[in-house]
């Protein structure tokens, strides 16, 4: 784990697998539907391409095979699965309200930047009453072109008016993470679903953390406050 030197202004967060541990759950309701129309994928190389806008998940499984609108369906279908096997399960990662709690008192800003659909992330913040933490949201409604493109996050550091080099992200993908240097920020992983060594050529990573209890981050705060 590196060492960070410097404050942040904002937290950039991403939602599926960073605020909440959802991934697998996306994983198997996807592969369930494309293993359906043939795609013959495994659960690992569904894992690597959960990532993006639903419409361009479809389009690198089956390039060029079905229109817009039928990916637009496939994606709402897939929402309806994983939503109906989730909504139980619904809770944030471990530490996270309080490092919410913490950095709102801290006077850090805090976005959201994802790839999912702004229904997604309204179940999310309503059922876990976090909203009133989250100065901004920037979800795939709201870009041209999904992570790793640095869209997400730059929408996100514009919206909150802080320059893109005093924003933090965390991500859970080296995708994600991607993004994030593509946006000219640091990043700190939670390994969810990944671990370190799977992002060994993201240079931006400056520290990996399983929980938000982690004394990475009650430190990061701390110095924070008194930076």
């Amino acid at each position: 784990m590196q060492n960070y030197s410097r404050s942040y202004k904002a937290f950039l967060f991403d939602l599926n697998g960073t605020m909440i541990n959802d991934m697998p759950y996306h994983i198997r309701a996807w592969h369930s539907i494309l293993t359906d129309l043939g795609a013959g994928i495994s659960l690992e190389r569904m894992k690597e391409e959960c990532y993006g806008k639903n419409e361009e998940l479809v389009e690198r499984i089956f390039p060029g095979r079905f229109s817009e609108a039928e990916k637009t369906a496939m994606g709402l279908a897939k929402e309806e699965k994983y939503l109906e096997v989730f909504k139980k399960d619904l809770r944030l990662i471990q530490g996270l309200h309080d490092f919410l709690h913490e950095s709102h008192k801290a006077g850090i800003k805090i976005a959201i930047g994802t790839a999912a659909v702004m229904g997604n992330v309204d179940f999310v913040l309503d059922g876990v009453d976090i909203r009133h933490y989250i100065n901004a949201i920037v979800s795939a409604d709201d870009v041209h072109v999904s992570k790793p493109h640095p869209e997400t996050f730059l929408k996100c550091a514009e919206a909150l008016g802080v320059a893109p080099e005093d924003c933090l992200v965390f991500e859970d993908t080296p995708k994600g993470a991607e993004c994030a240097f593509n946006a000219g920020m640091n990043c700190v992983v939670i390994t969810t679903l990944h671990q370190p060594e799977e992002f060994s050529t993201n240079k931006n990573v400056i520290g990996f953390i399983s929980n938000f209890d982690d004394p990475f981050i009650k430190n990061l705060i701390k110095w924070e406050q008194t930076a």
